[in-house]
């Protein structure tokens, strides 16, 4: 009985580190992007925070999906005065699973968080 207690409790907080990890990662890109000055240095500064992040929580680079919109609809994304919401999506391998026949893809949990940020009124500006 204790046996899966203890996996069911390593498990969890892999799945948990991995949300914190996805969460930071869209809340800090969002900002980052929507406080840069240009389209350049937005995307310097999305690669310098994601690579943070990665580094910081653990996730596997390979695994991590970001995608951007803004609102509202229709409009250039970026631009000045609108929200740009930023999402991160990974999976977490859950711990003591083989790498044979694919079961490590089976054994995963989606995780994915949005964050949303309105953008600098002096976007572009400069």
């Amino acid at each position: 009985m204790l046996v899966p207690l203890v996996y069911l409790v390593v498990a969890l907080g892999q799945i948990q580190g991995q949300a914190l990890g996805a969460e930071a990662g869209a809340r800090h890109v969002a900002r980052a992007i929507a406080s840069a000055p240009d389209a350049a240095a937005a995307t310097a500064r999305t690669d310098a925070v994601l690579r943070s992040v990665v580094g910081e929580y653990g996730i596997d680079p390979d695994e991590v999906r970001l995608s951007l919109s803004c609102r509202p609809a229709g409009s250039v994304c970026p631009e000045a005065g609108s929200t740009v919401v930023v999402t991160v999506s990974t999976r977490v391998a859950l711990p003591l699973i083989p790498s044979v026949l694919g079961l490590e893809s089976l054994a995963s949990v989606p995780v994915e968080a949005s964050a949303a940020h309105k953008v600098s009124r002096f976007w572009g500006s400069e």
